[in-house]
């Protein structure tokens, strides 16, 4: 997992740095099956449950799950980009969000505190700490600084399989599991700049938020140990 995270590190870095106003987002998708295949990994995402591509690619008020097409990126655009790696019969998953060219001060901060609300989770991905630390943590975070928690998607554990047990919440809903040491968890808040809920979008993937509202999604896979958490992706 730590080979797979590197590699899929190395790769959203570069599209996060690509992602310019006036290409398509189908070319985001490109550029992933081109870098994926110089350096030997696999996309999780491709084929998973269908889905039809190598990395999602959520504008504005889409949350998660944004497929790449033909839709222009354009100035100002808040993009989120989600992406999971196969590598040796593991999956690493992380996500990050950009702001292209001349972005508006409340999209930007979105953005901020989006990042700062996963680096108070990982803080709590601890041996001993009950999961409900690090939603709790990453709830706190958020509505502090004036935002809203998307309560119907949360984060997962991830390892052998793209998504497995525990579901991690990003609002606090009780204590939940003890943290064990070894344990590997894709941390992902997933904020928006209005109200919590959420639709389907009617290719039945991609999720918006309801109320129209700026959206950003931060991921990391995280492994638990007994003093600081490690990255690995």
């Amino acid at each position: 997992m730590r080979e797979g995270g590197l590699v899929l590190r190395k790769v959203l870095d570069q599209l996060s740095a690509a992602v310019v106003a006036g290409m398509r987002t189908r070319d985001i998708d490109d550029l992933v099956e081109q870098e994926f295949r110089k350096r030997g990994v696999v996309a999780s995402f491709k084929g998973y449950h269908g889905y039809p591509a190598s990395v999602c690619v959520s504008i504005n008020d889409e949350v998660v799950h944004g497929i790449p097409g033909t839709r222009v990126i354009r100035e100002g655009d808040v993009v989120s980009l989600d992406l999971g790696v196969l590598h040796r019969g593991f999956h690493t998953d992380a996500a990050v969000t950009v702001g292209v060219g001349d972005v508006a001060a409340g999209a930007k901060r979105l953005i901020e505190v989006t990042k700062a609300a996963l680096e108070e989770g990982v803080k709590f991905a601890r041996a001993g700490n009950f999961l409900g630390d690090v939603s709790a943590a990453i709830q706190r975070h958020v509505e502090a600084n004036g935002f809203a928690v998307v309560r119907e998607y949360t984060g997962h554990g991830v390892g052998r399989e793209l998504h497995e047990e525990p579901q991690i919440p990003n609002f606090c809903c009780g204590k939940g599991p003890v943290l064990r040491k070894g344990m590997t968890l894709a941390i992902e808040p997933m904020v928006t700049s209005g109200g919590w809920r959420t639709k389907l979008a009617p290719n039945r993937w991609t999720v918006l938020t309801m109320d129209g509202s700026l959206a950003a999604h931060f991921e990391h896979t995280v492994v638990v140990t007994e003093g600081e958490p490690e990255l690995f992706a």
